[in-house]
């Protein structure tokens, strides 16, 4: 099947031979991606013109009315994107956090909307600001629509939710989009896609979809677009510094690899609650989308002397994990989204291997059982935890702190003090999330304003919050999704601040009465 292209308001398919893409459980072909032919600038002027136009004659509450809508239509189709979502190696429960959390997020962001926001087109940012001594002069911060698009470029781990979750605050904010999905799984992206078009919910020229290369479009970007990025750092730091991007100072937005931590405190024993949360964290976040997810703990840092016990309780509960084909109600971790994939997660492994040493699971696909499934035809891959051999001063040859490998893989780090755990969370140059299991206050404090800096969220778990948590990975609309540093510097949700991304933050200065009949007119 060859993948379609939406792009000047009607269906594309190349006449080019593209890049076939194959099943993730079965290896079969299922799908060809090919972009040639379309004319990118066009794409983005149509954009501008329709699309742009379209959105912003529309309120926000109108904005969010459409985007509740829109989530009540995909709603009632999930079942398609699930039987579709197979082919991307996932169960249905990790496929649930891809559909309907991505789906959620539409409704997330239509309730702040209407709740938050007033029913005009500008957003007032803080009080008016007196200029003068006698009040006829005076100052107000505005944030109004930019008169570009948005150009998302997403990841091959979450098809589906990574295209609504930009969709929503750029719809908000009254920006058209044009998506470009992963290659490997963007057969799932363009089946919501053709639902999102057939709804005809969204505005003329607000919505288009290239499955393939991005070509040229990024030349032909100016200052009122937005580039929102989301993949390895490495290609996201290449596109940044594009250089039109860098003449045109073209908003980019990234989201990258990260290195992701989960600080033991020193204050946790290994019979309590605390600790069972902590190996629970730990294995879930290997598992779930087979450890696929920006946001996965892959450095696990405890104190020395848990060390062992910590090992012993992974082992434990990673023997009680199923690999196997998605469709078998017995599996509990499906595959890999692809055989490239997995030769790259393999890769980072023996890489990783130079500093630390497998203590559980296998590389060889010989050696551990599929359920329903075949190894080599398949992208599977087996659990595995490592130590790091070198857990002392000589930070420069832990090449966990360097090397991300995207998959079901993560690796211990013992420490002697709390400075010495806070030392080798920083040593991720920047991370999405992070996580720190205590009960003691102070200590929680001390870890947290310590980590803080060099992360963008934070979760502090113990057995109080534990019924309620939603977890290491879970990325939430209401709070910020981005990090510092190597994660890419950007936000890609956080509630409203999102929306803001979209948008010009601009001064008015006047008289009191101009400057209200300007916002009366244009609430």
């Amino acid at each position: 099947m060859k993948l379609k292209n939406y792009a000047l308001g009607e269906w594309f398919t190349s006449s080019n031979t593209g890049k076939v893409v194959n099943h993730a459980i079965t290896g079969l072909p299922i799908a060809e991606v090919e972009s040639n032919g379309l004319d990118f600038s066009e794409m983005l002027h149509y954009s501008r013109t329709q699309g742009n136009r379209a959105l912003q004659a529309l309120t926000f509450h109108q904005r969010a009315k459409l985007l509740k809508s829109l989530g009540v239509y995909l709603l009632e189709q999930k079942e398609l994107f699930y039987t579709c979502s197979i082919g991307t190696g996932t169960t249905r429960k990790d496929a649930w956090i891809d559909i309907e959390g991505g789906i959620g997020t539409l409704f997330s962001y239509a309730s702040q909307a209407l709740n938050s926001l007033t029913d005009g087109h500008i957003l007032l940012d803080g009080k008016q600001e007196a200029l003068s001594k006698q009040g006829s002069f005076v100052g107000q911060h505005i944030y109004s629509s930019i008169t570009g698009v948005a150009v998302h470029i997403n990841a091959y781990n979450f098809p589906v939710w990574g295209m609504l979750e930009k969709l929503a605050p750029s719809i908000i904010a009254g920006v058209p989009v044009i998506v470009k999905p992963a290659t490997q799984t963007a057969f799932l992206t363009e089946l919501v896609a053709q639902h999102i078009v057939a709804s005809g919910i969204l505005p003329k020229g607000a919505f288009q979809l290239i499955c393939g290369s991005l070509g040229n479009m990024l030349e032909h970007t100016t200052y009122q677009d937005v580039v929102s990025f989301t993949g390895s750092a490495q290609t996201g730091q290449m596109l940044k510094a594009n250089h039109n991007i860098v003449s045109e100072s073209t908003r980019f937005m990234m989201e990258a690899d990260s290195l992701n931590c989960a600080i033991l405190g020193e204050d946790v024993a290994a019979d309590s609650a605390d600790f069972n949360l902590y190996i629970r964290e730990i294995c879930n976040e290997m598992t779930t989308k087979a450890g696929q997810k920006c946001t996965a703990i892959r450095r696990a840092i405890v104190p020395q002397d848990k060390l062992e016990a910590v090992i012993d309780a992974i082992k434990l509960r990673l023997g009680k994990v199923v690999i196997g084909h998605p469709e078998n109600p017995s599996v509990t971790m499906g595959a890999l989204a692809g055989l490239e994939q997995r030769a790259d997660v393999l890769a980072n492994i023996e890489r990783l291997s130079e500093s630390a040493e497998v203590v559980y699971g296998t590389t060889d696909l010989d050696s551990f059982n599929v359920l329903d499934g075949d190894a080599n035809r398949g992208a599977f891959l087996a659990p595995v935890l490592m130590v790091n051999q070198d857990s002392g001063n000589d930070l420069s040859k832990q090449t966990a702190h360097d090397i991300e490998a995207f998959g079901p893989v993560c690796t211990l780090f013992s420490y002697s003090n709390t400075e010495h755990a806070l030392a080798l969370a920083a040593r991720g140059k920047g991370s999405l999330a992070g996580s720190i299991v205590t009960s003691n206050y102070d200590l929680a404090q001390q870890l947290c304003l310590g980590a803080a800096a060099h992360h963008g969220r934070l979760l502090l778990l113990n057995e109080s919050c534990s019924s309620e948590s939603t977890g290491h990975g879970m990325v939430l609309p209401q709070l910020i999704h981005g990090g510092p540093g190597r994660a890419g510097g950007s936000e890609e949700l956080g509630g409203l601040r999102a929306v803001k991304h979209y948008m010009q933050r601009t001064a008015l200065q006047g008289n009191p009465e101009m400057l209200a009949a300007i916002l009366t007119n244009t609430k």
